[in-house]
């Protein structure tokens, strides 16, 4: 089956063509990232204004570069939640149009189904997995017992991890999006600031990186009135470990508690090479695996792998009155 994937969550306008849930034939991304670089952030109504300027080219570059037609397409899954409203609403809209007009079946996929799921185009996912979700929206721990079987174990109380990340990149003044940028600068840095590790000794998996957010920000703030030097490759690695301390070991707990045969990590956030790193030195007797980098960023080829296997489980398809949901449940 060739399934047409459609991503709009957030700035990222990407359609894809993959085959049978795991063979990749076209993954076209347009990013906003340039555009919303000037304001720091991503801009929501400028988002969506990009969505619908570029998402008419990118399902015919898609459908071409797979070598396809949209009759051969027996599957249409779009991203139907969570995200920004306006942008979810015009991938979802594209996707209904064509899946109306060819006659094929449509059928909504969360959006953090589909990171778990780019692991997926690696290798197959074995059952029971773990999954630890970090990206810019999302910090949780979710059990999979099959394919579409998640539970919850554990999510971030405030902050995302991401969103901290980015955070600390504007505060220390770095190119926006601050994440990747804080992830390079740690590599040449020091621990020297030993910031707190937040609810690492906690009984449950939940997270919280806001006060330690606040913790960096507030430090920098104080040396920043009293003239004294900052050295911003070890704020950036000081931060880092706090971050990836916690991540790594709740993970590992995680993973022996309820004895996983594989873990894998998804979303924007599991392209941090210190997180890479750690993750291989804390869990040496369960196999961790990451997607590769160029499916850890929100794409159309995830979300059509996660559609494929929720069509394969449930045999059930949306109707036409499939909408967009920003606040969408896992289950």
């Amino acid at each position: 089956m060739y399934v047409l994937g459609v991503e709009s969550s957030c700035d990222e306008t990407s359609v894809a063509v993959v085959k049978d849930g795991r063979e990749v034939l076209s993954n076209v991304v347009l990013s906003q990232i340039d555009i919303h670089k000037e304001y720091g952030g991503v801009v929501p109504e400028i988002a969506s204004r990009e969505h619908v300027k570029g998402v008419s080219m990118v399902f015919d570059q898609a459908i071409k570069q797979a070598g396809l037609r949209y009759e051969d397409i027996g599957l249409v899954a779009v991203t139907n939640g969570p995200g920004l409203i306006g942008s979810l609403l015009i991938g979802v809209n594209a996707a209904k149009v064509v899946a109306m007009n060819y006659g094929i079946p449509l059928i909504g996929v969360h959006h953090i189904a589909g990171h778990i799921y780019a692991n997926n185009l690696e290798r197959p996912i074995e059952f029971p997995c773990l999954a630890l979700v970090v990206s810019g929206g999302h910090t949780e721990l979710d059990l999979m017992n099959g394919h579409f079987d998640f539970v919850k174990l554990g999510e971030t109380q405030d902050d995302a991890v991401g969103e901290a990340y980015d955070k600390i990149g504007r505060v220390l003044d770095l190119p926006y999006p601050g994440g990747p940028v804080v992830d390079k600068l740690s590599a040449i840095g020091k621990d020297s600031y030993h910031f707190p590790r937040p609810m690492i000794d906690s009984p449950d998996y939940n997270f919280s990186f806001s006060g330690l957010k606040s913790h960096v920000i507030n430090l920098h703030h104080n040396m920043t009135q009293r003239n004294e030097p900052i050295i911003k490759e070890d704020f950036c690695r000081s931060f880092q470990e706090a971050v990836t301390d916690v991540l790594c070991q709740k993970t590992k707990r995680a993973a022996h508690e309820y004895a996983v045969k594989q873990v894998i990590v998804a979303g924007g956030v599991a392209a941090n090479r210190g997180l890479r790193a750690k993750m291989a030195l804390t869990i040496t007797d369960i196999p961790v695996y990451f997607p590769a980098m160029k499916y850890c960023t929100d794409n159309a080829a995830m979300i059509a792998a996660a559609g494929y296997f929720k069509f394969a489980k449930t045999g059930v398809a949306d109707d036409l009155f499939l909408n967009g949901d920003s606040r969408l449940a896992l289950n």
